[in-house]
């Protein structure tokens, strides 16, 4: 058994104590989980307490640093577990974390891989395929993927995307138009066929004439 003979507050850190036991430095811990355990000087602490305390510190420490990587936006649990990995936390640890996030709803692979699809479809459209393997690298399960992605319109994500990006191309003429745009949209995915379709569309709905497609038929390779 050991003696609590001092429980001292951090100076660097506000919301902290530290604690000496038997007149050392042992750990310290948040002032919540002090007061939850009733922690005062005199007080024994047994090994068993001890190691208690300590992983009631760390599980705290994790879940906070977990939260806080959700503040900006969803995350998939896949990116949560090797966030909390990099951070040093160890499995059971992290499975503790995951398991509490999840009861509390604040994760879900089903809502975050809508949450993202409909991000990429506001913000940054791009296309199915694309979203698709962004999914998959944040370790989303491939059912998951399908069931989010399974009424993508591929054809109002390349003119939704086109529509944007043809605002800073007004003033070209078609070939340089065609490739510019073009360019933009192969690197966010689309097809060939959709592209040339896309292009078509948006040239003609800006005010210009018909193009001469046989004329501009080297810009396929954008």
């Amino acid at each position: 058994m050991k003696i609590i003979t001092a429980i001292e507050p951090q100076k660097a850190q506000k919301g902290r104590v530290n604690l000496f036991l038997d007149g050392a430095f042992a750990f310290s811990i948040s002032i919540p989980l002090a007061t939850t355990a009733g922690l005062q000087e005199g007080q024994k602490l047994s090994p068993i307490e001890i190691e208690k305390l300590k992983n009631a510190e760390t599980f705290q420490r994790s879940f906070a640093s977990a939260l806080k990587f959700l503040s900006p936006r969803p995350r998939s649990e896949a990116e949560i577990r090797a966030r909390l990995r990099r951070h040093g936390y160890e499995i059971e640890i992290i499975q503790q974390v995951i398991a509490k996030l999840k009861k509390q709803k604040l994760i879900d692979d089903t809502v975050f891989a809508q949450f993202w699809r409909e991000s990429r479809e506001t913000f940054k459209p791009r296309s199915r395929r694309l979203i698709e393997a962004e999914l998959r690298q944040k370790g989303v399960a491939a059912e998951t993927i399908a069931e989010a992605t399974a009424s993508f319109d591929d054809e109002l994500g390349a003119y939704k995307a086109a529509q944007r990006k043809a605002s800073s191309l007004q003033g070209l003429d078609y070939p340089s138009f065609h490739k510019r745009l073009g360019t933009f949209l192969r690197q966010r995915g689309f097809s060939y066929e959709l592209i040339n379709h896309t292009i078509e569309r948006v040239w003609q709905e800006q005010g210009n004439i018909q193009p001469d497609l046989q004329s501009c038929s080297t810009e396929r390779g954008f």
